[in-house]
């Protein structure tokens, strides 16, 4: 849900990103068994990583700010394995098969786990791109139901493309059922100043990633 609590690029209240030196990976083994969980769904194909993404995005915000990274993981893979009926949820409080089903289609093999890539999600291109770099674009002032890539913070703003990336999946469809719909990918640069406000740092600049759908000529 592109509006929920996740988008919290730009927002007051939740004081300074504090980072943890020497970081582990996990901190506990259960965030690796999470971790391993969804990669071990993968193989299955029955969702793609934005609708994984959709799920954490739609929890409540009083869940979502109070719970840790991988605490989001685990509860969006459970309302996924409850969509599509791989268990129930008197199964996921037991934490066992309570029934018999049929065997998904396919299983995590040992082979897999020694062959784990990111997808490739460039596709072919319906049309010419329609900005090249150098060109300057507004950003649309959207605000959908819906799984987007397009931060709150960076909507109608103007800023300048610096690289055409090629055609891609659209997460903005594929998360909600409605294919790939492949689109054109910018890297679009952006004064700080147009992002915060004239207080900002003149020497900032910040890059996103934009599909095409979210541009419009400057």
């Amino acid at each position: 849900m592109t509006n929920a609590i996740h988008d919290m690029g730009g927002m007051h209240g939740f004081g300074p990103v504090e980072e943890e030196a020497d970081e582990p990976v996990f901190h506990t083994k259960w965030e690796s068994r999470v971790y391993a969980m969804n990669r071990a769904m993968g193989p299955l194909r029955l969702w793609t990583i934005d609708e994984s993404r959709s799920a954490q995005e739609s929890l409540p915000p009083s869940v979502y700010v109070s719970i840790s990274y991988y605490h989001r993981w685990l509860l969006g893979l459970e309302k996924r394995v409850l969509e599509h009926n791989l268990a129930s949820p008197e199964e996921l409080e037991a934490g066992k098969a309570l029934q018999s089903v049929d065997k998904p289609n396919r299983i995590f093999t040992p082979e897999d786990a020694d062959n784990l890539t990111r997808g490739n999600f460039e596709r072919d291109a319906a049309a010419p791109a329609k900005f090249k770099a150098g060109d300057r674009v507004r950003t649309r002032n959207i605000n959908p139901d819906t799984h987007t890539r397009l931060p709150r913070y960076a909507r109608d703003k103007e800023g300048v493309v610096e690289a055409v990336r090629g055609c891609h999946v659209y997460p903005d469809s594929v998360a909600t059922g409605g294919g790939e719909d492949p689109q054109w990918l910018y890297t679009v640069v952006f004064p700080g100043t147009e992002l915060w406000g004239e207080a900002s740092d003149p020497s900032l600049t910040v890059s996103i990633e934009a599909f095409e759908p979210y541009l419009d000529p400057a």
